[in-house]
């Protein structure tokens, strides 16, 4: 279907949600610091947003037969998943969640939630231009 934005837009905006529910998790984790027996969650979705961007190491998939199907991607399809484990045990000092640690991970994830809104904005800028430059 054709769409009025490009085609990096719905996958920005996938990786934007993404990134606020890891940001969620790391609130979750401050917000227990407190709690000995709490053992810190991880949100992780870039495996699977590699998955189904069709990269690995080496790049993007290739397709070596004209009969294979190209690989399409979808954004919806990308969820992540929360690590946490169900084992109970309270260990003084092990369990406990790490502010320094915590506090890196928020800051890295909001800069790349910062950059990855720029992305969006300029995006919505060039359409914008490109409308009013239509009207004319």
């Amino acid at each position: 279907m054709k769409s009025l934005f490009a085609e990096h837009m719905h996958l920005v905006s996938r990786v934007m949600d993404l990134q606020a529910k890891r940001q969620n998790v790391v609130a979750g984790n401050l917000a227990n610091i407190d709690n000995p027996s709490y053992k810190a969650r991880r949100f992780r979705f870039e495996e699977d947003l590699q998955r189904a961007l069709a990269l690995d190491a080496s790049g993007p998939m290739r397709r070596t037969d004209e009969e294979h199907l190209p690989q399409a991607f979808d954004a919806q399809t990308t969820a992540g998943r929360l690590d946490k484990e169900l084992e109970i045990r309270v260990i003084e000092g092990e369990d406990s969640v790490d502010l320094d640690e915590e506090m890196a991970i928020q800051a890295k994830n909001a800069m790349r939630y910062k950059i990855l809104a720029k992305v969006l904005q300029k995006g919505f800028s060039g359409l914008s231009d490109t409308i009013s430059k239509a009207g004319r």
